[in-house]
């Protein structure tokens, strides 16, 4: 099945690239709102369902015992920057539990907010496990295998250990809230392993779109992962700077946004929103894996669907939709933009 173009880049008044993809928007009853290109197929959505993933962190009970702060609740569904703030947050997480940031078993990289890159660099500096955007989401994790092992009678920190792959019992608690969230058999599905070496499943848009119909009006869920899905959202409209970062679109949007938008980005031209107010989800993906696509199409989704946002977020939805492109020397050369299909 061929798919629509969602975004064109101009080059002055010409199209000098094209992007095409698929997108489902589905109400929490499963009911189809809007479909673009093959929504049936699987795709790996990788850190978009970060916030589904997170489900098990309130639903164990594991936030309640560690007191975690809206700040702790908004990096567990976090791709952050590895700004300090976001290091900080993580590293108190483990903090909590007695350990640091060798439990983590995400792996390494440096920071993507560049200035914080070059003042590490500046300072001799290497970057840690908690650098790596997913530490949040990984001391999350953690925390729900603390609770786990301590709810057992196991030692926590041997518990943990090991506790990225799929058959450990705290990955399958996760995989279980994905499953549930988007009614997609996960046993069926294509697996892959993420950048942060837990297990990815390939999914159909139709089916992420569901989850985060759920996500965001409670509907379809059970009352103890309907509640967690509210506390998740609530603690990321008070702080969405630690789900992505500085100049950062999810952040961007939900500071202006509050509590009426959920977005999450997630690599390789994925995004999945949640739009409470509506009692809507959206997935989408972008075929060629652009995520500057990806995040005009959200914009001018969140555009469509949210028509009275707010002078200030309609001039930001507005700004994203239809980005002007300047080079080197501040001159106009073209846009990224919406394309006609998507509007």
């Amino acid at each position: 099945m061929s798919h629509p173009i969602l975004v064109e880049v101009l080059r002055g008044a010409h199209v000098e690239s094209a992007h095409s993809g698929s997108l489902a928007i589905v109400d929490a009853d499963g009911r189809l709102v809007r479909a673009l290109g093959d929504i049936e197929r699987p795709i790996f959505p990788r850190s978009a369902v970060k916030a589904l993933q997170a489900l098990p962190l309130v639903e164990s009970g594991a936030a309640d015992r560690f007191a975690l702060t809206d700040a702790e609740l908004a990096i567990a569904c976090a791709s952050h920057s590895g700004e300090p703030a976001h290091v900080a947050t993580s590293l108190g997480m483990l903090n909590k539990l007695g350990l640091d940031e060798r439990a983590l078993e995400c792996g390494s990289h440096w920071p993507s907010r560049e200035p914080v890159l070059r003042g590490m660099l500046a300072r001799g500096e290497t970057a840690s496990a908690l650098h790596n955007n997913c530490s949040g989401k990984h001391a999350g994790f953690v925390c729900v295998a603390c609770q786990m092992a301590l709810a057992q009678g196991h030692e926590p920190a041997e518990f943990v250990r090991g506790y990225i792959a799929p058959e450990h019992a705290l990955m399958r608690e996760v995989s279980a809230a994905l499953a549930a969230a988007t009614d997609c058999d996960l046993s069926q599905a294509p697996r892959g392993t993420d950048g942060c070496s837990i297990p990815t499943y390939g999914i159909p848009l139709r089916n992420l779109a569901l989850g985060f119909a759920r996500l965001g009006t409670g509907q379809g869920l059970s009352a103890g992962r309907a509640a967690a899905a509210k506390r998740l959202r609530q603690a990321v409209a008070a702080a969405p700077f630690f789900v992505a970062g500085s100049e950062r679109l999810d952040t961007v949007l939900m500071q202006a946004l509050g509590e009426r938008l959920f977005c999450k980005v997630g690599a390789e031209g994925v995004y999945c929103a949640s739009f409470p107010e509506l009692g809507l989800g959206l997935a989408l993906k972008i075929d060629d894996g652009q995520v500057r696509a990806a995040e005009c199409a959200m914009a001018a989704i969140a555009q469509a669907l949210l028509p009275t946002p707010g002078e200030e977020a309609s001039a930001l939805l507005a700004h994203y939709a239809d980005m002007a492109l300047h080079n080197w020397q501040g001159v106009h050369v073209g846009a990224v933009r919406a394309s006609a299909a998507l509007r």
